[in-house]
């Protein structure tokens, strides 16, 4: 599903690989009410907490353009259910 570069969604500014114009990347937070600790089903594709809490994965892809990010990812159908959902803490909006 994913080629290569691994381009890791951590670590220290200034260090790693160089994102070069036009290379396309994902984004690829996971967000977790518990442990950070996680692992991978049997079917090789399904990650889950270590504790079973509630977590969400989601994902914002981005074309490396000189001086600006070009997002290619639409999440608003996503800020619309969030804020649909009473059950989520919305004063970020």
């Amino acid at each position: 599903m994913h080629e290569g570069p691994d381009i890791p969604n951590y670590g220290q500014r200034g260090k790693g690989k160089m994102l070069k114009e036009n290379l396309v990347i994902a984004i690829e937070p996971m967000i977790n009410l518990g442990t950070e600790d996680n692992y991978t089903d049997e079917d090789g594709w399904t990650i889950r907490t270590a504790d079973g809490k509630p977590s969400v994965h989601f994902e914002q892809d981005v074309c490396i353009k000189k001086n600006v990010p070009m997002i290619l990812t639409d999440i608003e159908i996503i800020e619309k259910s969030e804020k649909a959902n009473d059950n989520l803490n919305s004063s970020y909006y």
